[in-house]
């Protein structure tokens, strides 16, 4: 078996995805935000890298991707390159605080998995996001290769399938700094003075003045999280203003296959609070069309998962469809 590319160029186009620098501090912004609301849901660091086995390979790993990238190293005991890899990923693992996860498959004990993956040759690094495997590299690779690996897999989960990581519990090592970036990922501008516009503005129903007072926000501060929350809202209030809902509901349920129909229907879902009609509308969509139609209808549901929120349980679940319905 040949060593693999270390690009993933071919697993998606780049070219549709945001600078990688602009994905890391949106997934930092996500991070001390969960913090800031108490770090619900936080793990501890020594949960950031596990060993697996083929019993616990669908939960540990396959549905774990639907939350943060699983990064698996298939290694085995007598493999002396491995005791030279794993410790390496593992100090990455806990270097990138919750980005990703470290999954540690013997082969010698799991040799299903092995000729799943399809290994002939260890060690071999894999990746699963949102229950897609992703061909790394195989055998020793330089720490700085293998850092622009990891930081290009981070990005294309994030801009990709909207996933910025898992909160790490503060007060051990590979937790550090956890309340301190809360602290330094405060908007850097004078924006409370804009936000509180934009909340006036949807108030009085003035969406067109809500949307562009977010937009003037995030023009400063990308990853402002209250200013990307705020613009989705006004954005799914301004597209479903002009809507006949009886014609845009009679259009959802004769058009099955008309992806605006579709995609308008599952807005309007959304906005009358059938939230899981709305996600279950774009996940079926998304099963039955391929290519830009296939590409809107995702792309419509990871803005309305943004618009509900990443801490609810209803996008967790709208996420593994999501994946299922994709790979």
């Amino acid at each position: 078996m040949q060593p693999r590319n270390m690009s993933m160029s071919g697993v998606v186009d780049l070219a549709a995805v945001k600078a990688a620098q602009e994905a890391k501090a949106k997934a930092e912004q996500a991070r001390a935000e969960q913090a800031r609301q108490g770090g619900g849901g936080a793990v501890p660091p020594t949960s950031l890298v596990i060993n697996v086995d083929e019993a616990g390979f669908e939960n540990d790993v396959l549905q774990r991707s639907a939350e943060v990238p699983v990064v698996i190293d298939f290694w085995a005991e007598w493999c002396e390159p491995c005791k030279q890899l794993s410790p390496l990923l593992e100090r990455l693992t806990a270097e990138y605080n919750g980005r990703f996860v470290l999954a540690k498959i013997d082969v010698d004990a799991n040799q299903m998995l092995m000729q799943q993956f399809g290994i002939q040759g260890i060690p071999a690094v894999f990746a699963v996001v949102a229950g897609q495997a992703l061909p790394l590299f195989q055998g020793v690779a330089p720490e700085q290769q293998i850092r622009a690996t990891l930081d290009q897999l981070i990005q294309v989960a994030e801009e990709r399938f909207g996933l910025t990581g898992i909160a790490v519990e503060p007060g051990a090592e590979g937790a550090e700094g956890t309340e301190g970036a809360a602290e330094a990922e405060e908007p850097a501008g004078p924006y409370d003075a804009l936000l509180e516009a934009a909340v006036q503005a949807l108030d009085a129903g003035d969406l067109g003045g809500a949307v562009q007072a977010y937009k003037n926000v995030l023009a400063d501060d990308p990853a402002n999280t209250e200013a990307k929350l705020g613009l989705g809202q006004a954005e799914l209030l301004q597209r479903v203003q002009g809507m006949d809902p009886q014609q845009v509901r009679k259009d959802g349920a004769e058009k099955p296959g008309d992806v605006a129909a579709q995609i308008a229907a599952a807005d309007l879902d959304l906005v009358g609070g059938h939230v899981e009609d709305a996600f279950g509308r774009l996940v079926e969509t998304v099963k039955r069309t391929a290519g830009d139609d296939r590409d809107a209808a995702r792309v419509r549901l990871l803005e309305l998962f943004e618009v509900v929120g990443s801490d609810d349980p209803r996008v967790a679940t709208a996420r593994s469809a999501l994946a299922r319905a994709l790979f």
